[in-house]
């Protein structure tokens, strides 16, 4: 079990996890149409055809998996963690200065940095639809803003990813002066995405190259 007095040991307690159902919903349909078409061009192509087809997938199939499926951000006491297409970004509470929510949702540390949480997508339509019961509840004098439980005192209805991001708000506010929340961030990049990519790119120029 973790020291919780030490600031780099692990938490003890199982993290909050966000990401997006509909982008790993997309970009399965999208692994498995690239595999039916990619493996049907190796057996049954001809001349450099199945050397083109893998090295399409070998480019083609880790940048799927990274702008769909590996987008995930976890939460917990002490830190916050964002895997996003290319990078893992590890930010100690103390050191996030705000999370905003535009056309994107971002996180700012206190060095100036910025970070998009891929796995939390803006959706305009869901804010509209969200403002629309609002109103609609408002209009009929419902004094829950159109929540399905009674309470009057319960929040407007929101959008699932502002949702979200009012949660990680909450969580940074409240846990930022912890001492097993100080610390710097940290980045790593995502190679085991990057160098399939980089190797099907380079494979798949040489051979359109000598076509």
């Amino acid at each position: 079990m973790s020291d919780p007095r030490d600031p780099v040991a692990e938490p003890a307690y199982k993290d909050r996890t966000f990401r997006s159902p509909a982008g790993i919903a997309g970009g399965v349909l999208l692994l498995a149409l690239g595999a039916w078409l990619g493996v049907d061009a190796v057996i049954r192509g001809e001349g450099r055809t199945p050397w083109l087809a893998l090295a399409g997938l070998l480019l083609a199939v880790p940048l799927v998996v990274a702008f769909t499926v590996r987008p995930v951000v976890y939460a917990n006491d002490d830190r916050l963690r964002i895997r996003n297409p290319f990078r893992t970004i590890t930010l100690p509470w103390a050191s996030v200065a705000s999370l905003r929510s535009g056309y994107s949702n971002e996180v700012l540390t206190n060095d100036g940095a910025k970070y998009q949480l891929w796995a939390i997508p803006v959706s305009l339509r869901g804010r509209k639809r969200a403002a629309r019961r609002k109103s609609q509840a408002a209009a009929a004098g419902d004094p829950t803003g159109g929540r399905p439980f009674l309470d009057p005192h319960a929040p407007p209805t929101r959008a699932p990813g502002d949702l979200s991001m009012d949660e990680l708000r909450e969580l940074a506010e409240r846990r930022a002066q912890e001492e097993s929340a100080q610390g710097e961030p940290v980045v790593r990049w995502a190679y085991e995405i990057v160098a399939p990519c980089a190797a099907g790119a380079v494979l798949l120029a040489v051979l359109l190259a000598v076509t």
